[in-house]
């Protein structure tokens, strides 16, 4: 019997019986963290639920990338959205960031 590490739930990919989304786990490990040091920044998790979400994403690599993929467009465009409801609330964030030597 094999366990299951990823939870398909709510549109998203999970650590079975977690808050924690693959996602997080992912791209931390692209940036090159190593399983070990993914396991401290999530101290829910144990280390063979950390290698697990790794070996689940590898086995299913183009999916995930996708749904990555995904996310991240729609983080732009409701991002996008929010400046364009208020410009002025933006430039003024900015502001501070163009004054800087």
């Amino acid at each position: 019997m094999s366990k299951e590490y990823v939870e398909h739930r709510d549109g998203g990919y999970w650590i079975a019986e977690r808050r924690i989304s693959l996602d997080s786990i992912v791209y931390s490990w692209q940036r090159g963290a190593s399983p070990e040091s993914i396991q401290r920044s999530f101290p829910l998790l144990t280390l063979e639920q950390v290698y697990g979400a790794i070996t689940f994403y590898l086995a299913h690599q183009p999916e995930i990338d996708a749904y990555l993929k995904q996310g991240e467009a729609e983080f732009e465009r409701l991002r996008q959205t929010a400046r364009d409801a208020d410009p002025e609330f933006y430039k003024k964030l900015e502001a501070p960031k163009t004054s800087l030597p």
